[in-house]
C-alpha cells in the first residue's frame, strides 16, 4: 500500500491518513478488522468532536420521539446511540459484525442489552416488520453494493416503518481526495483506503465513495420512499476547544450526510 499525502486529523483523538485509493488488487491483511481496535475507538467515539457533537446529536433528533418504539440499531459498535435511544425509551436491538465492538457495547450496556452478531448483505437474523425503526449510522459506506444490505433492512421494517441514515458526505469525501493531490471521479463509485488510530490502537478500513444520485437511486430500488435529507449543523453545546477552525470560521464543509426514508 502507497502512502498518501495529506493527513486528515479531526479532534477527539481519532486521526485519519489516507493508505491507497481505488484499490483494485488483493485486500490487505486485517481490512476493516474493528476488533483489533475496538477499545480504543470506543473511548475515541465517545467524546470526539465528529462523533459526541455532531454526528450522534444529529441521528437522534432525526428520529425524535422514541419511546416504546422497537428500533434496530445497525452497525451499532460499542452502543453510545444504542445507550441514547434506550434512554429515550425505545425498544433497541444492536447488530454489528465486530464482536469486539459488541463487547465494548455489552460492557456499557449490560447483560440483559440485545445484542447480536450479524453482518449487513447478508440475511439479517429477524423475521419480516419486526422494528418500527432501523438506525445506520455511518455504516453503509463501508459496503460495495447496498442492494442486499438496503432489501434486508426493509424486510425487517414494518410498513412505514422508517430508516435513518448517516454517511460520508460524498462531497466532502471527494475534496479530501482532490486536497491529497489526487484526481477522484465524483460519479463514480470508487473505494479508498485509510489507515485510523484511536486510543493508541490502529486498523486498516476500506470506505466506498458514491454520488448522492448513486445513494437516492439505491433507497428507491430497495423500496424506500426518501422523506429528508439532511446536512446540519454541529450540536450547539459544543465545547469551543473541539471546534476545528474551519467549523469556528463557517468554513467547514459537513462531513457526514444523513437520510429518513420510509418504507414503502
Amino acid at each position: 500500500m502507497g502512502r498518501m499525502p495529506n493527513d486528515h486529523n479531526p479532534p477527539g483523538g481519532i486521526s485519519t491518513r489516507l493508505v491507497s485509493f481505488s484499490a483494485n488488487g488483493a485486500d490487505p491483511p486485517g481490512l476493516n478488522d474493528y476488533d483489533s481496535f475496538a477499545e480504543g475507538y470506543a473511548a475515541s467515539n465517545e467524546t470526539s468532536f465528529v462523533h459526541a457533537y455532531y454526528e450522534r446529536p444529529a441521528m437522534l433528533a432525526l428520529t425524535g420521539d422514541a419511546a416504546g418504539r422497537r428500533i434496530l440499531d445497525a452497525g451499532c459498535g460499542s452502543g453510545p446511540l444504542f445507550a441514547a435511544l434506550r434512554d429515550r425509551g425505545a425498544i433497541v436491538t444492536g447488530i454489528d459484525k465486530s464482536a469486539g465492538m459488541l463487547a465494548q457495547a455489552r460492557r456499557r450496556l449490560g447483560d440483559d442489552a440485545d445484542l447480536q452478531v450479524a453482518e449487513l448483505g447478508r440475511r439479517l437474523p429477524f423475521p419480516d416488520d419486526t422494528f418500527d425503526d432501523v438506525t445506520a449510522s455511518l455504516v453503509l459506506h463501508y459496503l460495495e453494493d447496498w442492494g442486499r444490505a438496503l432489501a434486508e433492512l426493509r424486510r425487517v421494517l414494518k410498513p412505514g416503518g422508517r430508516l435513518i441514515v448517516s454517511v460520508n458526505h460524498p462531497f466532502a469525501e471527494n475534496l479530501w481526495h482532490r486536497e491529497a493531490g489526487l484526481k477522484p471521479d465524483y460519479l463514480a463509485t470508487y473505494n479508498y483506503t485509510v489507515e485510523w488510530t484511536a486510543g493508541g490502537q490502529s486498523a486498516v478500513l476500506r470506505f466506498w465513495h458514491r454520488p448522492l444520485h448513486a445513494m437516492t437511486d439505491a433507497f428507491t430500488a430497495a423500496g424506500f420512499r426518501i422523506m429528508v435529507i439532511s446536512e446540519p449543523p454541529v450540536a450547539p453545546d459544543t465545547p469551543r476547544e473541539l471546534l476545528p477552525l474551519n467549523v469556528a470560521d463557517r468554513q467547514w464543509i459537513p462531513g457526514f450526510l444523513f437520510f429518513v426514508l420510509r418504507a414503502t
